[in-house]
């Protein structure tokens, strides 16, 4: 257990399902108060699923920075100051570069690349207000700091085969320099800012898809080193671990967590 995470609020985009529900079930089992933003509707059923914490589900549309700055300021309402935030909301879409559209390749780096600046954007201007307010009452400095987990991909390291995913790459490669910009920008004012890059992981969309195309999952399997495929669960201790003071002096870093497939 991560004690420093207990009665922190964290917000999850993406949070209605798959690997973003999982990373917020985590930090709820380490005592945080959670606020999932998705645009599912379901969103608010999925924080209704988080037993053990308080949390809300706010409907959010990542790549509309008004719709972002409205689900930020109703997190804080209803839970409290952010101080922690993963970005989980991205797409995937496939298909050969040559035919790729200009409407497809917008979506993905709308979503993926421009989504999560303007999350982290709204996140870090709810942090430093809550500092700023602090401080004219008359907290201590950095009573109020943030840790924003970006996740990006091993995809930003290497090209998948044999599937075409120019867009989803490109995206995920400029999450990585964000990633780096933004903590250098922001560490002196106390917020960390830091990415989770996964490999191949067991999701509920990526087990629909596997078994409609088990030849293909058995491919990327037998690519894998450590011989399976990611589950959900193995997120956990990494995300926990960058949300937490635990890893207050790593700071710009991704992390791949592949099962060694991007090192062979």
């Amino acid at each position: 257990m991560f004690e420093d995470l207990a009665g922190k609020v964290a917000v999850i985009t993406g949070g209605a399902r798959g690997l973003g529900f999982q990373m917020a079930k985590a930090l709820a089992a380490q005592g945080v108060r959670i606020g999932l933003l998705d645009l599912l509707s379901d969103v608010v059923g999925s924080a209704g699923q988080l037993a053990g914490t308080d949390a809300v589900g706010v409907t959010c549309d990542v790549t509309d920075p008004e719709s972002v700055a409205s689900a930020m300021a109703a997190v804080g309402e209803r839970l409290g100051v952010p101080a922690i935030l993963v970005n989980a909301a991205g797409i995937s879409l496939w298909g050969e570069s040559t035919e790729v559209s200009p409407e497809l390749w917008r979506k993905v780096i709308d979503v993926n690349l421009s989504g999560t600046f303007f999350t982290c954007q709204a996140f870090a201007r709810a942090v430093l207000a809550a500092q700023t307010a602090g401080q004219a009452a008359g907290a201590p400095d950095r009573a109020f700091t943030g840790s924003i987990i970006n996740i990006s991909s091993m995809s930003a390291f290497v090209v998948n085969v044999p599937q075409h995913q120019v867009s989803y790459n490109a995206s995920k490669a400029a999450v990585d320099q964000l990633t780096r910009s933004l903590a250098v920008e922001w560490i002196g004012r106390g917020i960390r800012v830091n990415a989770v890059a996964p490999g191949y992981f067991l999701s509920d969309m990526t087990r629909q898809f596997i078994d409609q195309n088990p030849e293909l999952g058995k491919g990327w399997t037998t690519a894998i080193p450590a011989g399976r495929m990611g589950e959900p669960p193995d997120l956990d201790g990494l995300v926990t671990f960058l949300a937490s003071d635990a890893s207050r002096y790593i700071v710009g870093e991704s992390i791949v967590i592949d099962g060694g497939y991007s090192i062979v």
